[in-house]
């Protein structure tokens, strides 16, 4: 039974506390193959003037947003079509991967494809998972699709599942595996 003892400058708010209590608990449970039920994380705060690092003191930076969170709001932004929004989500160099090997780089170029493609479609999302790999994470993102094609008939609960690589904020590339192509209602 693991017990991890974590150092935070005071400053941080309780669900960040709780969001690193979990990701320890994680990483505990994945490296020694621990239940979570038996990992215990407690975190200690130490007040600001009695931290310091490189000679000086220093203060809590807020917390990022996570992963999750900027797959959500990228998503959110394309279905409304924001593009400019969701645009602001990607990296310089993001590639945008569709079925097919089709490759985009920018919200604008998908947009125009998809108008090929159907009038409108959403997303259900039925789950998230992140992983992480030092400064970088992969968030899989699966539901379903619904949506009208171009013929104004209606398609709904098509499979989908896209993975979504981030770093320093950033989507620097969202792979997309669906099965439209497969819907048998396609025109």
């Amino acid at each position: 039974m693991p017990l991890i003892e974590c150092t935070l400058i005071e400053g941080y708010d309780a669900p960040t506390r709780r969001l690193v209590c979990e990701r320890i608990t994680d990483a505990a449970c994945s490296a020694i193959g621990a239940s979570p039920e038996f990992v215990i994380v407690t975190v200690k705060e130490v007040a600001p003037e009695n931290y310091m690092r490189g000679r000086s003191q220093k203060k809590p930076a807020a917390a990022p947003k996570q992963p999750d969170q900027i797959v959500r709001a990228f998503l959110a932004a394309m279905e409304k079509r924001a593009l400019d929004e969701a645009a602001g989500w990607l990296a310089d160099d993001a590639k945008l991967i569709f079925p097919g090997g089709l490759s985009f780089s920018h919200p604008d170029q998908l947009v125009a494809w998809a108008k090929t493609r159907y009038q409108s479609v959403s997303k259900t999302i039925e789950s998230m998972e992140t992983a992480f790999e030092g400064e970088s994470a992969s968030v899989f993102c699966f539901g379903t699709l619904q949506g009208t094609w171009l013929n104004g008939e209606s398609f709904t609960d098509i499979r989908f599942i896209d993975r979504f690589a981030i770093r320093g904020g950033k989507i620097t590339e969202q792979q997309v595996w669906n099965d439209l192509a497969e819907n048998k209602h396609q025109p």
